[in-house]
């Protein structure tokens, strides 16, 4: 097979960089080690920054975000049995959040690569990269392959030869586990990473909605956090013992804990519901530098991780395409690389700062139990200043709905072009 950028894994980051591609008449084949129904009935978080929903609306794929996504103009922060709201349309010159799923972000661009007769080829697992640092990258692959998690490998089934993939460009979304971060030498890569010393404990509820907004807790028992997914679905955690197992949690036990996290001096009562899915997942912080080498390219996953508390992951990705589509126009225009060299740190700078705020978002919502009782006074006197203060507010505000773009970031949209593969 041949094309002229091969991505590995067909998450957010991967198709939208197809689609992005697409739009600019350059060739992709994006290799997706799951099914399309198993990406596409997986339930994620999806927080969509203003300027993500904007790239999808201008970008075609926007119109069900716009029909069935659940604009947020604030969120609440909630300590001390009261909640405090920071209307962040209003501290950000009208700028907004969209909550949808990261799983229907990824339908609606399946929907638009495959009708335009885009190469997305699922349950196929990339095996190996080669000659990175030539004009003729490789990837091979192999099709019928499956993820069994209890093992934690990948499978085939049947007879799946080996296959190869050469293009231009290799772009790795392929998430934190897969192969492309690894092809970048160990001489080469440096990664940064903090833990957490304490997990989320997350549940699924089918019901109505329990807030119109977010709302971010701390108690002195622990962070809880009140989402929803659709009209139908509601998401909320609460802060737990990363080893802790979801057999110790029975589903009375679970309500008790989200209603003293969450309990108010008003009477604010929880909606409850019929709870279908639990899980626990780490807190961790995890950065890749340089974010390239040769000819590949990590975005997304592959690149970096904040904790959740921030709402970035899926936006971070988006941004990091972003600037990855603009840099190959460039190239396939120009024949000039001066924005894929630049690509690392273009986006790193981005990438920090949205860790930054992560950790920040993190560092004040949770109980840190091992430390005294001073850390916790200063969360609390903190949560007090940033919700006082328009200032606080104004800077939680704007890394929350979405910092602006760099100017090496800028012009994806006004890119765009139409035509056949160059």
């Amino acid at each position: 097979m041949r094309t002229q950028v091969g991505i590995v894994g067909g998450g957010p980051a991967g198709t939208l960089l197809s689609h992005l591609l697409h739009l600019r008449g350059i060739e992709s084949v994006v290799l997706e080690l799951r099914s399309r129904e198993e990406v596409e009935t997986t339930v994620r978080a999806g927080v969509l920054e203003d300027g993500t929903a904007e790239l999808l609306r201008e970008t075609g794929v926007g119109e069900r975000m716009d029909r069935e996504g659940a604009v947020h103009e604030g969120i609440e922060l909630r300590f001390g049995g009261r909640g405090h709201r920071i209307d962040m349309t209003g501290l950000t010159g009208g700028r907004k959040i969209f909550v949808y799923g990261q799983q229907e972000v990824v339908k609606d661009l399946y929907n638009a690569r495959l009708e335009a007769g885009g190469q997305i080829v699922f349950q196929a697992a990339a095996t190996d990269l080669a000659d990175l640092e030539t004009s003729t990258p490789k990837i091979r692959f192999r099709r019928n392959a499956w993820l069994d998690v209890d093992a934690g490998a990948i499978r085939f089934r049947g007879d799946a030869e080996e296959e190869e993939l050469t293009c231009d460009y290799v772009v790795g979304c392929d998430g934190f586990f897969g192969p492309c971060r690894a092809a970048i030498p160990d001489n080469v890569r440096t990664e940064h990473v903090r833990t957490y010393p304490f997990g989320w404990f997350g549940i699924l509820v089918e019901g109505p909605p329990a807030t119109e907004e977010l709302i971010y807790a701390l108690h002195e028992r622990g962070f809880a956090l009140v989402s929803t997914r659709s009209p139908e679905i509601q998401r909320l955690y609460f802060q737990c013992d990363p080893e802790d197992s979801v057999d110790n949690w029975p589903d009375e036990k679970i309500w008790e804990e989200l209603r003293a996290r969450l309990a108010t001096e008003d009477g604010w009562t929880l909606e409850e519901g019929r709870i279908f899915q639990k899980n626990i997942v780490g807190m961790r912080s995890f950065i890749c530098e340089p974010m390239q080498h040769g000819r590949l390219f990590l975005a997304g996953d592959a690149a970096h991780i904040v904790p959740p508390t921030g709402a970035k992951g899926m936006n971070l990705a988006v941004a990091d395409v972003r600037v990855l589509a603009r840099g190959l126009d460039e190239f396939y225009s120009t024949g000039r690389t001066g924005l894929l060299d630049s690509y690392s740190q273009t986006c790193l700078r981005r990438v920090w700062k949205a860790s930054r705020f992560s950790w920040w978002m993190t560092s004040m919502l949770h109980r840190f139990h091992h430390e005294d009782d001073f850390r916790y006074r200063l969360q609390l006197a903190e949560l007090d200043y940033v919700t006082s203060s328009r200032a606080a507010s104004t800077s939680l505000a704007e890394n929350y709905v979405g910092l602006p773009m760099e100017p090496q970031e800028e012009g994806e949209l006004s890119a765009q072009r139409t035509g056949g593969a160059r």
